[in-house]
């Protein structure tokens, strides 16, 4: 009897169907399970980024190294673009993200974090040529905010700015050049990097350091190892009280420490 075709068609879905799934497990299966693959974007100094020989160095680098350390596994760093971490994490292309995420409620629906390890805020870089400052004065017509594709700031802007024109850029160096140049009235970032950026554009760019929200880094994992998660934790927990993080804000953030105490904002870690 000939199969009717609605019911043939059934039957190629679910054989393709079937056939997907056995290659998906095939590919879970050849991952090494000694190897640690985190997943982190190295374009954000001084916490992921490469030296002069293209290897990658910075702080969440250093976390990475002592967190595969601590579980015994070789590590392997996979330079990913920001807005496709969590994609490559829930797709099984690497175990963690290590690379300044912040951990919130809507990512949180698709993966895990773990306990929080440093704590920062958003704030602004903006043109010198404006009046802008508070993140109220954003909110009107005419003005335009640079934000990096993917961050806290870009979900922040699309939340809450209705009435300004929001700019995504893939990349923060184009976020703030687009300010330096005049083209952005402002660009909503992280505070640590917004203070390197108004370095970097002294004569063009103004930093509003006082942040206007609150947020916390952590770790990224698939949902539902809590195993991993525990042990990320006391990881965590035991690298704070040996001085970790303490000797990483020495190594890499020595003058942004200095300047954040003399400002009155506590350090990060």
């Amino acid at each position: 009897m000939t199969a009717h075709p609605r019911i043939l068609v059934l039957r190629i879905g679910t054989f393709l169907l079937g056939l997907a799934s056995l290659v998906f497990s095939g590919c879970n299966s050849s991952r090494d399970p000694n190897t640690l693959v985190v997943g982190m974007e190295l374009s954000y100094p001084p916490f992921e980024m490469t030296d002069e020989h293209n290897v990658p160095v910075g702080v969440s680098v250093e976390i990475a190294k002592a967190l595969a350390a601590d579980l015994g596994k070789e590590l392997k760093i996979e330079n990913i673009p920001f807005a496709g971490l969590i994609p490559a994490l829930r797709t099984n292309k690497i175990d963690l993200v290590i690379s300044s995420m912040t951990r919130t409620v809507e990512r949180a629906q698709s993966i895990d974090f773990s306990a929080p390890y440093l704590t920062t805020g958003l704030c602004l870089l903006v043109s010198k040529e404006t009046s802008i400052s508070t993140i109220a004065d954003l909110d009107k017509a005419g003005i335009r905010i640079a934000v990096k594709q993917g961050t806290t700031g870009h979900i922040y802007a699309t939340n809450h700015i209705r009435n300004a024109r929001v700019l995504p850029f893939e990349k923060e160096t184009a976020a703030t050049l687009e300010v330096s140049q005049g083209k952005a009235d402002a660009f909503i970032y992280d505070q640590m990097s917004t203070y390197m950026n108004w370095k970097k554009h002294p004569e063009t760019t103004r930093p509003l350091l006082t942040p206007f929200t609150q947020e916390s880094w952590a770790i990224g994992l698939e949902k539902g190892n809590d195993e991993l998660r525990t042990e990320i934790n006391q990881f965590l927990k035991n690298y704070k009280a040996d001085g970790g993080f303490e000797r990483l804000g020495d190594q890499f953030l020595s003058e942004q420490k200095h300047a954040f105490g003399k400002l009155g904002f506590p350090f990060f870690f």
